[in-house]
């Protein structure tokens, strides 16, 4: 199983290195590189290394994902949720993908508003994480780590099921949201407040726990 994960991952880096091989005659000398949140190209870069940053970080995720089991300490494994730890792997990897073909269709196609575009698949990513988080056990590395969940198992457990629900919930109202046109900032803002609550959670929680003697 986890050499099946990293065959995925490894195959979803050698398509974007290989995408950036073969349309690297035909990309301009600058490359639109960063977006602001109007959709207006604010950075560009040389295709020389633009045309790589998104291979070269996928690289360096696989590496650091092989790495991160080997440096757990004692209590905080990820070997007993591997599977939804190589999951996870995959679909950032996925996400990064998915974000160099849009720089290359902006290389290609000229300066576009990839905005919605890039939203959409932030949103999803949230909706992907979301759904196995209520399966992440305690570790140093992926999920809602604060310095209260990361104390007590309890307040781990109780706030990766909150953040489960907010995580898809805040991703599917930001995607729709999002395409039908409600607006950057209230999009936006029901993505992190997804993200965000689980992290007031945890302090609530914790406080709670406390308060009854139950830490």
């Amino acid at each position: 199983m986890k050499r099946n994960y990293f065959a995925v991952g490894i195959a979803l880096t050698a398509a974007a290195l290989v995408a950036s091989v073969v349309l690297y005659p035909y990309l301009p000398l600058q490359m639109p590189t960063h977006w602001n949140i109007h959709g207006q190209v604010d950075g560009y870069g040389a295709k020389s290394w633009a045309a790589f940053l998104s291979p070269a970080i996928m690289a360096a995720m696989l590496a650091l994902f092989r790495l991160f089991p080997w440096l757990s300490p004692k209590r905080f494994e990820v070997d007993t949720f591997r599977s939804t730890y190589l999951y996870m792997m995959v679909v950032l990897l996925a996400f990064f993908a998915y974000i160099h073909g849009l720089m290359l269709w902006a290389g290609l196609k000229g300066p576009w508003d990839i905005s919605r575009a890039l939203f959409g698949g932030i949103c999803l990513l949230f909706v992907l994480r979301g759904n196995v988080l209520g399966k992440v056990q305690r570790n140093f590395w992926i999920g809602v780590r604060t310095p209260w969940t990361l104390a007590n198992e309890r307040v781990w457990y109780a706030t990766h099921r909150f953040a489960a629900r907010t995580f898809v919930l805040g991703g599917l109202l930001g995607f729709v949201l999002g395409f039908a046109g409600a607006g950057f900032y209230l999009s936006f803002g029901v993505l992190m407040a997804g993200a965000l609550a689980p992290i007031a959670h945890s302090l609530v929680y914790y406080k709670r726990l406390a308060r009854r003697g139950e830490l």
